[in-house]
């Protein structure tokens, strides 16, 4: 499915820390819907989102190792979380710290995955931001495989797997108990 993918600016979108950005995805990847805020943010109508793959709006900055193993994760029935950085139809980016789920139509028996988003605090970005940008530049030069085998480096070099060193990124508190709130109100 083609769509129009904008240039990207070197402006971020300020997110409201309170408000939760909120994606359905079906298997294939493919938006099934989308809440006001997310689309108020990525500045799509949900008309242009639903049926669209949900790479578009991907930032070219992020690395597609992230979202290997990202999809890697769900499609396991695992959850996972993830610091994305994404983009928005007028070229804008906005970093978000992503929970996603899973679950199980009752009637067709076909799984689809739920993103719950919350901005990223800059302490967050600053962290992960260099690891991005060199898992990208691995990316351009040598591959994919290239990329997920230098974040498995830095990943065992910590002692950690991804989702346990995102989640020594999140956000604690006050914040993380808010984050829980939202996303078990949405859920309900």
């Amino acid at each position: 499915m083609n769509f129009y993918r904008p240039i990207p600016i070197d402006e971020p979108i300020k997110i409201d820390s309170k408000k939760m950005l909120v994606s359905k995805t079906d298997e294939d990847g493919n938006i099934i819907y989308s809440n006001d805020y997310f689309r108020e943010v990525c500045g799509y109508k949900e008309s242009e989102l639903y049926g669209m793959p949900h790479n578009m709006v991907r930032h070219p900055d992020m690395p597609r190792a992230i979202f290997y193993l990202m999809w890697t994760s769900i499609k396991q029935n695992k959850n996972i979380s993830a610091v994305v950085k994404n983009l928005a139809k007028d070229g804008r980016y906005y970093w978000v710290i992503t929970d996603f789920e899973f679950s199980v139509d009752m009637l067709s028996g076909r799984k689809t995955y739920i993103g719950f988003r919350q901005a990223a605090p800059a302490s967050v970005i600053k962290g992960i931001a260099p690891l991005y940008a060199s898992l990208t530049d691995i990316e351009r030069k040598h591959g994919v495989e290239a990329s997920l085998a230098h974040l498995q480096g830095f990943l065992e070099e910590k002692r950690m797997s991804y989702d346990e060193y995102i989640t020594s990124l999140k956000p604690t508190g006050i914040f993380a108990t808010i984050f829980d709130k939202m996303k078990r109100a949405f859920s309900a």
